[in-house]
């Protein structure tokens, strides 16, 4: 048994829906959250950039004894995943590998769709995952790079969006995919959009979902999990504005920020 909590962040707000699935699939863990929203989003910075972030954001995480560490952050995984890894000593798991998996789990004609920030798009890294893992799979990606400010301003669900993923989507649906990874955790806010596009016989892959499915047989099979019965504990915190985050973090987590939210100088790390 663990139970020190598990570390999770994200350019922005997205990173709460892989903290939602943690939250309904690990109720025992407490969970350290960073969003650094005062420089989402990574998606269309350099790599160079996006991995001195990374470093930065776990250098933060690491002052709370976290147990393992979850970038809940499609490009951030994409770019930098391998470098921390090879960096710190303690598991990192980032979405790119549990949502690749998944699609071709579930692929039935071996066509998946793939979308996500330019970043993750042009890093190829869901590309090469499904290749290795289903070489004869025919993979098509499109780069989605108004998403995220859709969903972190709280446009989802209204005209806006529609029309913005009708451009990004219909050339994916005329390739007919039949599985769709979401490769943003920002994405799946957008689902009923996404699904009312490509339509509902389109399977979706949620990244944070299937992270959180991937995190819980790690812990399983390295009996790294919480105590059982434990109270557990949720700390948040951002690198920028905190007016909006209880409010918007509550729609990615379908549930109330209850906790304080504390805003931290990430440039110091």
């Amino acid at each position: 048994m663990d139970n020190r909590p598990i570390g999770v962040f994200d350019s922005g707000l997205g990173g709460l829906t892989s903290v939602k699935e943690l939250m309904r699939r690990l109720p025992q863990e407490s969970i350290v959250y960073f969003g650094d929203t005062g420089r989402v989003p990574y998606g269309t910075r350099s790599d160079e950039t996006i991995t001195k972030y990374v470093f930065q954001d776990i250098r933060f995480l690491l002052n709370f004894d976290i147990k393992l560490i979850i970038i809940a952050c499609g490009t951030a995984s994409s770019v930098a995943l391998e470098k921390v890894q090879q960096a710190f000593n303690i598991p990192i798991i980032g979405v790119v590998y549990p949502a690749a998996s998944q699609a071709v789990n579930i692929s039935t004609t071996g066509k998946i769709g793939i979308i996500g920030t330019p970043g993750t798009i042009n890093s190829g890294s869901y590309i090469r995952i499904i290749k290795e893992l289903a070489p004869d799979a025919k993979t098509f990606s499109k780069a989605c790079p108004l998403f995220v400010p859709l969903v972190e301003n709280g446009y989802t669900m209204n005209e806006v969006a529609r029309l913005v993923a009708q451009e990004y989507l219909g050339p994916l649906k005329d390739k007919c995919v039949d599985t769709l990874i979401m490769g943003c955790t920002h994405y799946p806010l957008l689902k009923n959009t996404i699904e009312g596009i490509m339509g509902k016989e389109v399977r979706l892959i949620d990244p944070g979902a299937e992270t959180a499915k991937y995190v819980k047989q790690l812990l399983i099979d390295k009996n790294m999990l919480g105590q059982s019965g434990i109270v557990p504990t949720y700390k948040y915190f951002v690198s920028d504005c905190i007016e909006n985050f209880s409010r918007l973090g509550s729609l990615f987590l379908e549930k109330e920020i209850t906790q304080s939210v504390e805003k931290i100088d990430i440039e110091k790390y």
